[in-house]
């Protein structure tokens, strides 16, 4: 009979298609941090707020688009702080490279975030 622990592992690792400006996408592997139901509930309550505030600070008459993009590449490299702890880029994993990442292509974080996502997909269903 084959046994398995109730608790999962501190972290596991999932493909993340990041977005090539002017080509296609490459495969990368990251490593994530592994959050249970409630702990991932409250990081999403976090990254709401954050949202809804930058959201707000856009908003704000004589606002300058720099501004609120400097702002969304710090909200976005604390997002993929939360959640990453390595990956299989030439780069070595820290938070100048997150900076890097996060900077040189807008696609990048939501493409890591939602293959974060998809990770818990297939557990919840039960497949």
């Amino acid at each position: 009979m084959t046994t398995i622990k109730i608790a999962q592992d501190p972290t596991f690792t999932a493909s993340v298609p990041l977005p090539r400006v002017g080509g296609q996408s490459t495969p990368v592997e990251f490593e994530f941090r592994y959050l249970d139901r409630l702990a991932l509930a409250e990081l999403f309550d976090r990254w709401n707020a954050a949202r809804e505030a930058l959201t707000a600070r856009a908003s704000e008459p004589g606002v300058r688009w720099a501004e609120i993009t400097a702002q969304e590449i710090e909200f976005q490299v604390d997002q993929l702080q939360a959640i990453v702890t390595g990956w299989a880029l030439d780069d070595a994993f820290d938070v100048a490279a997150l900076h890097q990442l996060v900077g040189a292509c807008a696609g990048a974080p939501k493409a890591v975030i939602e293959a974060y996502q998809a990770a818990y997909t297939p557990a919840r269903l039960g497949n």
